[in-house]
C-alpha cells in the first residue's frame, strides 16, 4: 500500500469522523495533516521491511502536487474575491448617473424616457409598442436596424399627441428581419438611486425603474443624454406692452420739446 493510499484512507476516516459532529460536518483535512500522517507513516515503518525508495520518491512528488493545488485553489479564490470586491467598488460610482439593461417594464412619470432595443441581426423593420394595462398607448419606430443595442426616445406623448398616462408600462418589441429571423428584446434606461454591496452577484443596483444586478449593465450615461431635447417655441412679443412702451417714449419726446426754450 502506497502512502497517498494510506494518507486518503486517513483523510476519509477524519472526514467521516468528523461528519458525524453537527459543528464540525464540513471540516475536510488539509495538506499539514497530509504531511503529519506522512512522518507518522515513515517513523512507524518496519526496519526489517523497509518501504522502497522509489516508491517514497514518487509518493513525495504527488505530495508536493497536491500542495501545489491547494496553493493555486487559494490563489484562485482570492483573484475571485477580488474581482468581486472590486465590481462591487466601482457600482457606487454609478450612483446619480443612468445605466442602461434589458427589461420589458419601466415607470412612465410624465417626463421623456430613453428606450431601447437588442437585435441580433439586420432588421427590416422595428416597432416599439408601449402598453399600459394590455392597451397599446403609444408606438416608437426604430431608426437604427443594424445589429446592436440602440436607443429612442418618447416624449411622453400618445399616439394622439395627447399626454400619456402616468404609471407602470410594459414594452413590447416587434421586428421584421432583412433576411434570417432574428431575435429582440426591450432595454430600459434608469437613474440609479443606490446599491446593494453584500448582493452574491457582484452588487445590486436600485434604480428609479426596479432593480438590476451589476453584471447585466449594458452601459453607463449621464442623467439626461441622448434625450431628443428641442428647443422652446419662441414666443411672439406681445402687442399691447409694445404699444406702452412707444406711447411711454412719444410722451417723453413730448415733454421734452415743450420744456426746451426757443430762441428770440
Amino acid at each position: 500500500m502506497s502512502y497517498i493510499d494510506v494518507i486518503n484512507q486517513a483523510s476519509t476516516a477524519a472526514a467521516q469522523t468528523k461528519a458525524s459532529e453537527a459543528d464540525k460536518g464540513k471540516d475536510i483535512m488539509g495538506k499539514e495533516d497530509f504531511l503529519t500522517l506522512l512522518v507518522a507513516q515513515l517513523q512507524n515503518q518496519d526496519p526489517l521491511n523497509p518501504d522502497d525508495p522509489t516508491e517514497f520518491t514518487a509518493q513525495l512528488a504527488q505530495f508536493s502536487s497536491l500542495e501545489q493545488l491547494f496553493n493555486l485553489n487559494e490563489s484562485m479564490e482570492n483573484v475571485a474575491a477580488s474581482v468581486d470586491n472590486s465590481q462591487k467598488m466601482s457600482a457606487l460610482s454609478m450612483i446619480g448617473k443612468e445605466v442602461a439593461y434589458a427589461d420589458s417594464e419601466f415607470t412612465f412619470e410624465g417626463d421623456p424616457v430613453r428606450l431601447g432595443y437588442s437585435i441580433d441581426g439586420e432588421a427590416k423593420d422595428i416597432s416599439l409598442l408601449l402598453q399600459k394595462d394590455g392597451a397599446t398607448v403609444a408606438t416608437l419606430r426604430g431608426t437604427e436596424l443594424q445589429k446592436g443595442d440602440h436607443f429612442v426616445t418618447w416624449n411622453g406623448l400618445t399616439a394622439s399627441g395627447a399626454p400619456a398616462p402616468t404609471g407602470e408600462y410594459t414594452i413590447v418589441v416587434e421586428a421584421t428581419a432583412a433576411a434570417e429571423s432574428i431575435a429582440a428584446a426591450p432595454l430600459v434606461r434608469s437613474e440609479v438611486t443606490g446599491v446593494d454591496l453584500d448582493s452574491l452577484s457582484g452588487g445590486l443596483l436600485y434604480t428609479l425603474f426596479g432593480e438590476v444586478e451589476v453584471n447585466k449593465i449594458k452601459g453607463v450615461y449621464e442623467v439626461g443624454t441622448g434625450l431628443d431635447q428641442q428647443p422652446p417655441p419662441q414666443q411672439e412679443p406681445d402687442t399691447p406692452v409694445i404699444e406702452t412702451a412707444v406711447d411711454a417714449v412719444q410722451n417723453i419726446v413730448e415733454n421734452a420739446e415743450e420744456t426746451v426754450p426757443t430762441e428770440g
